[in-house]
C-alpha cells in the first residue's frame, strides 16, 4: 500500500526550462556542426553528401526525440519498476557483442551489435540503465551509503562487474566515466569518504594493470605524455587535432571551410568534432560549447538539489556528472589535455545511439525538475 502510494504522482510544476533550452541548443548545434564535418567524408565514401547528417537524424534525433518525450512525460518514479530487467537487458546486450551479433571496428573492438538494417552501441545504452538502477538500489536503503558489508562491497562488486564488461570490449573510458559518475551516485546517497578513498584505489591500480599489459592503451598514454615523438603514426591523430584548433583563431575560418577535416584529421565526426569547431568557428565558437556545458551542468546540479526524493536526486546527480566528466574528456583530449580516449561529444558527435541515450537521459531530467521542492 505505501509502496503504491509513493508511486502516485503528486503536483508538477514548470519544468527547468534553461535546462531543456541547453539541452536543444546542443542538438540542434551538433547536427548543424555534423552537416559540416561530415560532407566531404560522407561525399567520399558514399557518393552522398548528406549520409551521415540524415542517419544521425533518423536514428539518433528521431528515436531520442521520442525518448525525450517520454522522459519529460512520464513520471520519473515510475522507471524504478524497470530498473532490474532493463540492467539485466543492458547486460545481456553486452555479452552479445561477443557473439556473432557483434561488430568489430578496424581496431578489433566488440562495442556494437548488428540487426541488420541498423547497428547498436550496447554500452551506450548501459549509462542510462545502469543510473536507473543504481539510483533505484541506493535509494531502497538509508544504510547503503554508510554500511561497508550491506552498501559498499555489492556497489564495488556491482560497478566492478559492468566495468568488466566494458574492459572487454575494450571500452575502457566508458567503464572510467561510468565509475567515476556511480561514486559520485554513491557519495550523494551519504557513502563515507573512506569507502570512496578505497574504491578509487582499487579501481586506480586495477586500471593500470590493465593498462600496461594492453599495448594500445599503454601508446595512447606514452603518445600523451611526448606528443611529438612519432607524428606520423602515434601522434598523428593529436597532432593533426592541435592543429585544428590552432588554426581556427578568435573567429574560425568559417563554417564548413575547414580544410584538416578534408585529408588530415581523423574521425572528424566523431572524437574530434570539437577540433572541426574550433577550426571553422574559432575561440568563440569553442567558448559556446563550453558554456553551453556549463550551463547544463549548473542546472543539472541545481535540479538534483531542490529534489527531495532520493532516486530522482542520485539518478539526476549521476547523468549531471556523466554528461558533463564526458564532454570534459572529449574537449581535453583533443586538446591535449588527457590522452585520446574515443569518447563522443554528448549531443554533438555522430552516432545514433549516444544521441538517443543521452536525449532520453535528459527528458527524464526535465521531468524530475517538474517535481522540486
Amino acid at each position: 500500500m505505501n509502496r503504491r502510494t509513493n508511486m502516485r504522482r503528486p503536483t508538477s510544476g514548470a519544468p527547468d526550462y534553461l535546462f531543456l533550452g541547453t539541452v536543444l541548443t546542443l542538438t540542434i548545434f551538433g547536427i548543424v556542426m555534423l552537416t559540416s564535418a561530415s560532407s566531404d567524408l560522407a561525399s567520399t565514401k558514399f557518393g552522398d553528401s548528406s549520409y551521415f547528417v540524415m542517419h544521425q537524424l533518423l536514428y539518433g534525433l528521431l528515436p531520442g526525440m521520442v525518448g525525450f518525450l517520454v522522459g519529460c512525460f512520464a513520471y520519473y518514479r515510475r522507471w524504478q519498476r524497470f530498473a532490474t530487467p532493463f540492467l539485466v537487458l543492458s547486460i545481456v546486450l553486452l555479452v552479445l557483442v561477443f557473439t556473432g551479433f557483434g561488430v568489430s571496428s578496424v581496431k578489433g573492438a566488440d562495442r556494437w551489435l548488428n540487426f541488420g538494417a541498423f547497428t547498436f552501441q550496447p554500452s551506450e545504452l548501459l549509462k542510462l540503465t545502469f543510473f536507473i538502477y543504481l539510483a533505484a538500489w541506493v535509494s531502497r536503503s538509508t544504510t547503503r551509503g554508510s554500511s561497508f558489508v550491506q552498501g559498499f562491497l555489492p556497489f564495488l562488486t556491482l560497478v566492478g562487474g559492468v566495468m568488466v564488461l566494458l574492459l572487454l570490449q575494450p571500452a575502457t573510458t566508458v567503464a572510467i566515466l561510468i565509475f567515476l559518475a556511480s561514486v559520485l551516485m554513491y557519495f550523494t546517497s551519504g557513502a563515507k569518504i573512506r569507502f570512496l578513498a578505497v574504491a578509487a584505489l582499487v579501481v586506480s591500480l586495477a586500471l593500470s594493470v590493465f593498462i600496461y599489459f594492453s599495448p594500445y592503451r599503454k601508446a595512447r598514454v606514452l603518445t600523451f605524455l611526448n606528443p611529438t615523438a612519432d607524428t606520423a603514426d602515434t601522434g598523428y591523430h593529436i597532432n593533426q587535432a592541435l592543429i585544428a584548433i590552432g588554426s581556427g583563431g578568435w573567429t574560425g575560418v568559417g563554417f564548413g571551410q575547414s580544410t584538416t577535416k578534408l585529408y588530415y584529421l581523423p574521425e572528424p565526426i566523431g572524437d574530434s568534432i570539437f577540433a572541426v569547431i574550433a577550426e571553422e568557428l574559432g575561440f568563440l565558437g569553442s567558448l559556446f560549447v563550453l558554456l553551453a556545458f556549463s550551463v547544463l551542468i549548473w542546472r543539472g546540479l541545481r535540479i538534483a538539489r531542490h529534489t527531495s526524493d532520493s532516486f530522482g536526486r542520485i539518478f539526476v546527480t549521476g547523468c549531471t556528472c556523466l554528461i558533463g566528466l564526458q564532454a570534459f574528456v572529449n574537449i581535453a583530449a583533443v586538446s591535449g589535455l588527457v590522452p585520446l580516449t574515443g569518447v563522443p561529444l554528448p549531443f554533438v558527435s555522430y552516432g545514433g545511439t549516444a544521441l538517443t541515450v543521452f536525449l532520453t537521459m535528459s527528458g527524464i531530467m526535465v521531468n524530475v525538475s517538474r517535481y522540486q521542492s
